[in-house]
């Protein structure tokens, strides 16, 4: 037995004031929509906790565990070192930033791919060993920034002798 079913998915369609007079399709805009959706669906269902707080963008990071040391290292091409935030307590380094965008709002351009994240982030890192505040670096290179973190002597593997009873 042979069973169909058929639905109806709603289909939104774009304004031709929204469309920037661009006769290219743009995902970008398709995903906005999206995320407007969305934001008003998180709002009905949480009123009062912005679903903005949850959202947003986030650069790559890798965090490597070296003998006397933690590094961080952090993608962050395009900013200036004015533009970058950092931050450490309680075992809990935080990066923050932000990217502006190329063009005022409403002043943008048609464009045919939109693929850069602008606007304000912020990354918690929880470190897994205890490290030596005061000592703390960071050097910002060819849009990496490379943030080092000396262990403190607790964290740092030490060598125990065994001796014959």
């Amino acid at each position: 037995m042979n069973t169909t079913i058929e639905t109806t998915v709603p289909v939104r369609s774009t304004p031709a004031s929204q469309s920037f007079g661009s006769p290219v399709w743009s995902p970008m805009e398709r995903l906005a929509s999206l995320r407007q959706d969305m934001d008003r669906l998180w709002e009905a269902t949480f009123p009062g906790r912005s679903a903005a707080l949850s959202v947003g963008w986030s650069p790559a990071l890798d965090l490597y565990d070296e003998p006397e040391q933690l590094v961080a290292k952090v993608e962050l091409p395009g900013f200036s070192k004015e533009a970058i935030e950092l931050n450490y307590q309680d075992g809990v380094l935080t990066i923050a930033g932000e990217r502006k965008a190329d063009y005022a709002e409403g002043k943008e351009p048609d464009a045919y791919r939109c693929e850069r994240m602008t606007g304000r982030f912020s990354r918690d890192i929880h470190l897994p060993v205890p490290v030596q505040a005061d000592k703390i670096g960071a050097c910002y290179k060819d849009g990496v920034l490379t943030v080092t973190l000396p262990k403190s002597e607790d964290a740092k593997p030490h060598k125990v002798e065994v001796t014959v009873a």
